[in-house]
């Protein structure tokens, strides 16, 4: 028990120093979880979500990312694809055989999407031209499970908002293929990716800049979005 405990933390400080170093936080992202009703959400989009995150991170120039397909393979081997839970030890030997330090795990908790006519205006395929008004809001429950002690270092409610309609059609840089390839510019295409961008910008300011600037403003946010639901329980009761 000793000998284990000691390796452990020789791991850590190891990590540790690797940072000290400059050496990038190595993560690997599971297969994204939905417990929502979205209509967008079908057999597939949860690697492709994990694909898309993945992209994001590799983007801050501050991780290295394990590749999807090595990931995937893993997981599914040791049934985790399915289940979306990382029991205790099994994180380790993910690390191990994947070589990531970190598991990003994230789950669709909540989406809402209102579309309000305005009169006229034209729709086809989920993008709407002319007199429609969409909106659309997605939260995504974030786990950073430390692949070497099991733990659960990070842990965030991240959320994504959108509106849309008129003729004003973002441009994106890609990265909506698949089963999500319509929903590129669509209000629930912009939350979807809003989501994601703010998931990588908060891990690489928790993992890495780790500055008290950068986190105030993730726990302002945090607060914010606190204090809103406890409005709408308030309401509710």
């Amino acid at each position: 028990m000793k000998r284990v405990l000691l390796l452990v933390v020789m791991s850590m400080f190891l990590a540790g120093a690797a940072w000290a170093k400059g050496e990038k936080p190595v993560v690997g992202v599971a297969e994204f979880k939905n417990e929502t009703y979205a209509s967008w959400w079908r057999a597939g989009v949860g690697w492709e979500l994990s694909g898309m995150l993945a992209n994001e991170l590799a983007a801050t120039k501050a991780f290295r990312v394990v590749e999807r397909s090595k990931l995937q393979s893993v997981m599914e081997e040791q049934n985790l694809a399915a289940s979306g839970r990382v029991a205790s030890g099994t994180g380790a030997k993910i690390g191990k055989l994947t070589g990531a330090q970190y598991l990003v795990l994230g789950t669709v908790t909540a989406y809402e999407e209102n579309t309000a006519d305005s009169g006229g205006g034209l729709s086809f395929k989920g993008i709407s031209v002319g007199g429609n008004k969409s909106e659309a809001y997605i939260a995504v429950d974030l786990r950073v499970v430390n692949s070497t002690t099991g733990e659960i270092d990070f842990v965030r409610t991240v959320e994504g908002r959108s509106k849309g309609g008129g003729f004003r059609i973002s441009a994106y840089r890609g990265g909506f293929g698949g089963n999500l390839a319509d929903q590129k510019k669509t209000p629930a295409g912009k939350a979807i990716r809003g989501a994601l961008v703010e998931i990588s910008d908060y891990l690489e300011c928790a993992m890495v800049k780790q500055t008290s600037r950068c986190m105030k403003k993730f726990d302002d946010r945090e607060e914010r979005r606190r204090e809103s639901n406890r409005s709408a329980l308030d309401l509710d009761g």
